[in-house]
């Protein structure tokens, strides 16, 4: 018996598959169109614009750093020219 209904379902696999994705179609809907869902969704979604707005910070903070660092380099080399330089003529 069991093997009857399986040789019938394989011969007509095609038509179970179409089925299943329906049933796949339907239920997914009914899924995405919930109001649990969509909470979900805009929850994660204000995590993200959150995770979004603190890396942006964290880079422009690492900017700054990068440019006062660059900065007291340029400051440090034009001393060391300054110094050598009266050395020099002493």
């Amino acid at each position: 018996m069991y093997k009857d209904f399986r040789d019938k379902a394989f011969e007509h696999r095609h038509a179970l598959i179409f089925v299943g994705g329906i049933a796949a179609a339907v239920v997914g809907k009914k899924i995405l169109e919930s109001q649990t869902t969509k909470d979900y969704a805009a929850k994660g979604m204000a995590k993200v614009l959150t995770c979004k707005s603190e890396l942006e910070e964290s880079i422009q903070d690492i900017k700054d750093n990068a440019e006062d660092i660059h900065t007291d380099a340029k400051a440090a080399k034009k001393e060391a020219v300054c110094v050598d330089i009266t050395a020099e003529e002493e």
